[in-house]
């Protein structure tokens, strides 16, 4: 815990003083989002610092693997359906960012123990059962199964998406878009998911592509 704290007290020192009016009025105003984003809950990937966003940027929903549940309304618990609900309904959001990851272990545990994953996870991770399935069948070997998943996942999240109709209203109407990208953990690259052909694309290579800026 110590070593917490004094991360807390380095923020106070130098992000906090650098962004204290932004914090002021955000806690006067509210908060009013560019995006939210579905992220996965591992420690290795930090929305925020990816896409280099300031506070009250992102509203950030991470739970394991980054999937979206169908619509289906009821009393269970919804944390992630209840999460958005505030973020499209509420705070009106226009866009959602479904963000996958490299080397995830909620992929990992899906495709190596489906449901019997634990308590939660295995039931959790069982919203992807048809990507195990289609995946399982394909996949030459581990580790193209993963990188396929990690994919596939995306893609059912998107597809659930659509399944909110306060959602799917926004999305037919134009005031609401959706996207879905893949973090690259070890080369730092995000593969952002183009909805005409399903494929990834690389963020970094574009960049690397693009022509610098003339002089003057």
């Amino acid at each position: 815990m110590q070593t917490l704290i004094d991360g807390f007290r380095t923020f106070r020192a130098t992000a906090f003083q650098n962004h204290k009016e932004r914090y002021r009025h955000l806690s006067v105003a509210g908060q009013n989002p560019r995006a939210a984003v579905i992220a996965c809950c591992d420690s290795r990937v930090d929305p925020q610092l990816i896409f280099g966003a300031g506070p009250g940027d992102l509203f950030v929903i991470r739970n394991v693997a980054n999937l979206v549940p169908p619509y289906a309304p009821s009393a269970d618990y919804h944390g992630t359906s209840a999460a958005l609900e505030f973020a499209i309904r509420q705070l009106s959001v226009p866009q959602v960012i479904v963000m996958g990851h490299t080397r995830c272990g909620g992929i990992r545990t899906l495709l190596d123990r489906g449901a019997d994953g634990g308590d939660f996870i295995g039931p959790w991770m069982s919203i992807a059962a048809d990507v195990r399935a289609r995946v399982l069948d394909g996949a030459a070997h581990p580790e193209q199964a993963c990188a396929a998943a990690e994919r596939e996942v995306i893609r059912q999240s998107l597809a659930n998406l659509m399944s909110f109709p306060w959602i799917r209203e926004k999305v037919e109407t134009g005031t609401l878009a959706l996207h879905g990208c893949l973090f690259d953990v070890a080369a730092a690259d995000l593969l952002l998911h183009d909805p005409a052909s399903g494929a990834f694309r690389s963020m970094a290579a574009e960049t690397e592509r693009r022509p610098p800026a003339a002089c003057g």
